[in-house]
This record gives structure tokens, C-alpha cells and sequence, in this order.
């Protein structure tokens, strides 16, 4: 793995040559050897479309392209790093939570409402949340970040797991998700926590959610 927890807060990252890194732009907060760091305008490895989803997701910097060799700490507003080990499997991760991740994952973007239909839509309008998520494929290490630290939720068939929407940090596995609303439309004006709001995952995977509704 190429991700190394010094703290709750903080991960040191190896950087190899041959190899690439890509983390959110300002995560970096000390590094040593001969890297480089390249703003990267598509998005990683997910091509145009990844980025047009991250910047209506109101991320307006590009993520940033480590290369070289030596080591990196990254860490970005003292929010609590959960690392996740994907060997295989697909992740999807809430777009303003990722921190970092490693070159050899194929990066994407979903829109949320191609899961959730309408309400996934309105999932982000109401909530605050970003309309895409990043989805990562293959073989490497995801960075997350999270208010109050991590938890990780199994999700069985025929036992979905609800989880309020502001809560979400990702999920992974074959798994589905539906935004659905706890009170009548009246009711949830001006709400947007998980009284108004359930989102629904089922299906066979895990669902990783943080300790504090507190947005990023």
C-alpha cells in the first residue's frame, strides 16, 4: 500500500518513479526527495467528463498529479484520513472527500441520479452534497476524508443499510442506492439531515460513514 497513517489527520505517501499519485489540490503539507507536483485538468485518469463532473460538483481546482521520487504527507483541514485498500473492486467516494489516491485505479465519475433517479437529484440539491461521486476501479490505495473519523458498515442482501445522506462517505461492492424522504415535502423545508432523508444501500458491499453530519 502506498499509504502509510501517521496520525488520524495525516498519511505519508511513497512516490516511486514509474509510478503516479493523485490527490486533492491543497492536501499537501510536507514533502521530501525530488517530487513533483502537476496540476492535472482532466481529472486524473477519468477524462473530460470526470472533470466536468467535479467542477459542477463545485470543486473548481483540478486534482493534482504526484510524481517522482521521495515522500509526501498529505492531510487537508485537520479532517480525520480513513485509508481503504481496494484489491480488485470498485469504490465509489463522495467527490469533495477524496484526499488521494494512487495511479493504478481507473477514476470516473457518476452522476447520482443515474442510482438514485429524481430523488438521488434532489439528494443533492436539499442536502448539500455533490450531484457525482468518483468511482475507483482496480488495484491500490484510496485516502478519504471524513468529520469525527470513519466507520464501516457491512451491506447484506435483503438487510439494506439507511444512512442520512450528510453522513455518507462511501460505499463499495454491488450495491444500490434511493434517496428516500422521511416526511412529507412541506416538512422538509429548510431540512436536510437525515430527519428529512434516508438513503437507502442494499444490495452486497459496505458502506463507509462519518461520525458527524458537519459538511466538508
Amino acid at each position: 500500500m502506498a499509504f502509510t497513517k501517521i496520525n488520524n489527520k495525516m498519511i505519508e505517501a511513497r512516490v516511486v518513479p514509474g509510478q503516479r499519485l493523485f490527490s486533492q489540490r491543497g492536501a499537501m503539507l510536507a514533502y521530501t526527495g525530488e517530487v513533483r507536483f502537476t496540476p492535472n485538468i482532466t481529472g486524473g485518469q477519468g477524462g473530460v467528463m470526470s472533470m466536468i463532473g467535479r467542477r459542477v460538483a463545485n470543486e473548481d481546482t483540478p486534482l493534482m498529479t504526484v510524481e517522482g521520487q521521495g515522500s509526501v504527507m498529505f492531510g487537508h483541514g485537520g479532517h480525520h484520513v480513513h485509508v481503504i485498500d481496494l484489491t480488485g473492486d470498485t469504490l465509489y467516494v463522495e467527490a469533495d472527500r477524496l484526499l488521494a489516491f494512487e495511479g493504478s485505479l481507473q477514476q470516473s465519475t457518476m452522476f447520482m441520479g443515474s442510482q438514485g433517479g429524481v430523488m438521488g437529484m434532489v439528494r443533492g440539491q436539499v442536502t448539500g452534497q455533490g450531484l457525482f461521486t468518483t468511482k475507483l476501479d482496480g488495484h491500490g490505495a484510496v485516502a478519504v476524508m471524513a468529520h469525527g473519523g470513519v466507520f464501516e458498515l457491512p451491506i447484506t442482501p435483503n438487510q439494506p443499510v439507511h444512512v442520512d445522506p450528510q453522513a455518507y462517505v462511501a460505499h463499495r461492492g454491488q450495491v444500490q442506492n434511493k434517496l428516500s424522504t422521511a416526511l412529507g415535502w412541506r416538512d422538509m423545508i429548510g431540512r436536510g439531515s437525515g430527519e428529512a432523508f434516508q438513503l437507502e444501500l442494499s444490495g452486497h458491499g459496505s458502506v463507509y460513514v462519518q461520525a458527524s453530519e458537519e459538511k466538508l
